[in-house]
């Protein structure tokens, strides 16, 4: 299938995808434009609720396995849109829409570049596309639980709006409520231990430590309390203060690690929300590494979450769009940035196949 050909029926589906709500948790709908895509397109697609994927014709297992992914749901849209966020239109080179940039634009990309590749014969690796759901809530009902449906996946290229680039890490998440304790007791007298203040070191020691080791794309790892509750009223001494500390972790410790060493110099009572949330990376000796390095593309890590997080494999972030425009007033992305991203993404996999061959 030519470019061109390839171009004009992603940019088909985007608008199909844009004119069909697909917040998260309720993308039945858009779930079902995309399998009939893939359907009108003689792919054998398989589901899991929301989440469709397929592999190509001739899939060997005794191959490795490149995952192409990126999803099907979007966030509200917010009250400064001024245009129908649900209405497709082209004006001036951008498509807008809601999803348009995050990631509908990524998702059709990696759907084309599958099908150039999808009857491919002798390719020294495997593709698999998946559609994923509930990725802008980090939901247990999108990738993570697809996961084990799919085949035996390696390596993986998640779509995302990055102007193509190459973000080969990306931070983790960790959200921790703590408590600090202490005794009440009347705020005239020398009563009590002020759980208030015990909160204060704690807070102190968040706001200053630095933790051993540094990542050399991501860099230190970065906590912020953002939330703090303490007391009754103004003449008693609070026996308790909860706060709340947004951890961003990254690929020199696992999110465990990093819990481990916050507990062991912190006082209070610290419990994570979730540890699920890693930080992620590629090692740039990997064949589609070396692939996009050979096209000049630069490498960064990524402080923001993507599907990456839940993936067990090393993984790398790439797409078109920019995502300084995600989940803005009256999204868009250039249409010349998704036929860009087809053509860079068919170059990264051609060129990852030479290195393969020749490894």
């Amino acid at each position: 299938m030519k470019h061109q050909e390839l171009t004009e029926k992603a940019i088909a589906l985007l608008k199909q995808m844009i004119a069909t709500e697909s917040l998260s948790k309720d993308e039945d709908d858009v779930a079902e434009v995309v399998a009939r895509f893939f359907v009108e397109n003689e792919v054998e697609v398989h589901q899991y609720k929301n989440n469709l994927w397929a592999q190509n014709v001739h899939f060997d297992p005794a191959k490795e396995t490149i995952l192409l992914n990126s999803h099907i749901d979007t966030v509200k849209p917010n009250k400064d849109w001024t245009l129908d966020p649900f209405n497709p239109i082209v004006k001036e080179g951008k498509l807008y829409g809601l999803g348009s940039n995050d990631a509908g634009g990524c998702l059709v990309s990696l759907i084309a570049t599958f099908l150039y590749f999808y009857k491919k014969e002798n390719l020294p690796f495997n593709l698999v596309i998946c559609a994923s759901a509930e990725e802008e809530i980090s939901g247990r009902d999108g990738i993570a639980d697809v996961w084990d449906q799919l085949p035996n996946i390696d390596f993986a290229i998640v779509g995302e709006p990055t102007l193509m680039q190459m973000a080969v890490a990306e931070k983790g998440l960790m959200v921790l409520d703590c408590v600090a304790h202490g005794e009440s007791g009347h705020a005239a007298r020398n009563e009590g231990v002020n759980a208030l203040y015990k909160a204060i070191e704690d807070i102190e020691w968040f706001r200053t430590f630095h933790f051993p080791k540094t990542s050399s794309t991501l860099g230190p790892i970065k906590m912020s309390v953002t939330c703090i509750e303490a007391g009754t009223q103004h003449n008693v001494v609070p026996s308790e203060c909860k706060y709340v500390v947004d951890v961003r972790t990254t690929d020199a410790y696992s999110n465990l690690e990093t819990l481990e060493i916050i507990k062991k110099y912190v006082k209070s009572t610290v419990t994570p929300r979730s540890t699920r949330l890693n930080p992620s990376g590629a090692p740039m000796n990997h064949p589609v590494i070396k692939a996009g390095l050979q096209l000049q593309k630069e490498t960064y890590g990524s402080p923001t979450l993507s599907d990456q997080a839940l993936m067990p494999i090393p993984s790398l972030k790439m797409g078109p769009g920019d995502s300084a425009r995600s989940h803005t007033a009256n999204e868009f992305i250039f249409v010349d940035e998704i036929v860009k991203g087809i053509e860079g993404y068919i170059k990264v996999l051609e060129g990852a196949s030479i290195i393969y061959n020749n490894e």
